[in-house]
């Protein structure tokens, strides 16, 4: 029989919730177990924000070198070398994931444990480890921070395709010819530009009738226009039906709007979904209950169906963004170590989606304002009446902007534009100050900058 040891706390899965966890339970003289099953930094650092932006900066330079010509400057051919990206890639996330490590072993009561967890108890896991054996651990605290890898949806034949994720897109040396990607989500949608601009022909299959399917749809138009503009073929409400393996790629079927296709694709990228790491973790002997798609059901203070048992980050359901697993720690620390009655509960939900231009969104869209039955007036301002998006030649997208008419407080913005993130930063702040719209309106901003553009925003109402 396994020995047991005892702790103070066991922190499943290394991620940006139960990183920082775990360094401030140690720092209140809590003995705490980090188990973690590959790499220490979760999804983030190892194979999403990290990489993939790393590899976005090197496509946007190819892409940005192709339109020297704008900008009045002659350069030679471009070309793209995939391993010198790969590699560029591959050196700042080491950075970034030793960095991490470095954090979890210094902290003086953090024991590191590479393995896999599962529950044998409420309160009892046992620890399948890297190395070889497996040891048992109990502890009063646990948290789960397992995550989410990607999903494949049940197309015939697909499981015989030696298609890639989003994952092992970043580790291929060539330079696909034709790369055909299933979904447009965020996934999708990054990557599809990404390798575009490295010089690969891209296609789009996407079974809705827009992009994004959340977002609004003058917003998902004005996204799918610009990246047909940059060369890549877009399929809306294209169902795929099968894929099947060729000598030299893969072939989709695909019902594209009632009428059949066939894609022939070098290389395939499934980007259609993600679905919780918990089916190795025995939940039921622990009693922790889950959702019908396998996410951890957790309360607004995030505690699960098993008192003393937490869910923080992308396992537990809902936004999958980074920032939000961060707060999930805060929330932990606040309530768990600080003494403090903190909730998740009508937080701000921020997000960034990278393509070029960025995408910024928080708060309300127009469309759940409408399904709300909330009066909202609605301001536009295309990125052509930027000067500063003038000025670098990056005009493409436009700004949107929710305010009530009553409190003239903003209940929600989209930022698709050059730096769109940034700019819908300033905007959160505006809100989170419970601000009116005037304040951005009549604000001093510094000419001649992105920001200065909300001035033009809140001038430019629609239907008024």
């Amino acid at each position: 029989m396994a020995e047991i040891t005892h702790y103070d706390a066991i922190i499943l899965g290394s991620g940006q919730a139960g990183n920082p966890l775990a360094v401030a339970l140690s720092a209140k003289g809590k003995r705490t177990a980090m188990i973690e099953r590959v790499a220490v930094g979760g999804t983030c650092v190892n194979y999403g924000c990290t990489p993939t932006k790393t590899m976005v900066a090197s496509a946007e330079v190819a892409y940005l070198a192709r339109r020297a010509s704008d900008y009045g400057i002659t350069v030679g051919q471009v070309s793209v070398d995939m391993l010198a990206v790969r590699e560029r890639k591959r050196g700042i996330v080491k950075t970034w994931r030793e960095g991490s490590e470095k954090r979890l072993k210094s902290a003086q009561l953090v024991d590191l444990i590479y393995g896999e967890g599962s529950f044998v108890g409420p309160k009892q896991l046992r620890i399948r480890l890297n190395g070889g054996g497996e040891r048992t651990l109990t502890a009063p605290l646990i948290v789960i921070d397992t995550g989410l890898r990607a999903s494949a949806p049940p197309i015939e034949g697909l499981e015989r395709v030696p298609y890639l994720d989003n994952i092992t897109i970043m580790e291929i040396g060539e330079l696909p010819e034709h790369l055909l990607v299933l979904g447009g989500g965020y996934v999708g949608l990054e990557f599809a530009q990404m390798f575009r601009r490295f010089g690969s022909r891209v296609t789009v299959i996407q079974d809705g009738e827009q992009l994004l399917s959340m977002e609004d749809r003058d917003i998902a138009d004005e996204i799918a226009a610009i990246l047909r503009e940059d060369g890549i073929e877009i399929l809306l409400e294209a169902k795929t039906e099968s894929a099947a393996s060729l000598k030299q790629g893969v072939r989709l079927a695909v019902k594209v709007k009632g009428v059949s296709k066939s894609l022939e694709g070098t290389h395939l990228l499934v980007a259609t979904g993600r679905r919780p790491n918990t089916e190795m973790l025995r939940l039921e002997a622990a009693g922790i209950g889950t959702d019908a798609h396998g996410y951890i059901r957790a309360n607004e203070k995030l505690e699960t169906t098993t008192p003393g048992v937490y869910a923080v980050g992308d396992v537990k359901g809902g936004p999958a963004f980074t920032h939000i697993s961060y707060d999930d720690y805060r929330v932990l620390k606040t309530n768990l170590l600080e003494g403090g009655d903190r909730s998740i509960a009508g937080r701000p939900i921020p997000s960034c989606v990278f393509i070029d231009p960025q995408l910024g969104r928080i708060g309300l869209s127009e469309r759940e304002a409408r399904e709300q039955g909330r009066k909202v007036r609605v301001a536009k301002l295309p990125m052509t009446s930027v000067a500063r998006a003038m000025e670098t030649g990056r005009s493409r997208g436009f700004m949107k902007a929710l305010v009530d008419p009553q409190t003239e407080e903003i209940l929600g913005a989209a930022i698709l534009g050059e730096d769109g993130g940034e700019v819908m930063s300033m905007i959160q702040l505006a809100m989170m100050g419970k601000l009116k719209y005037t304040v951005l309106h009549d604000a001093i901003l510094a000419h001649p900058t992105l920001a200065e553009s909300l001035n033009n925003l809140f001038n430019n109402f629609q239907n008024e």
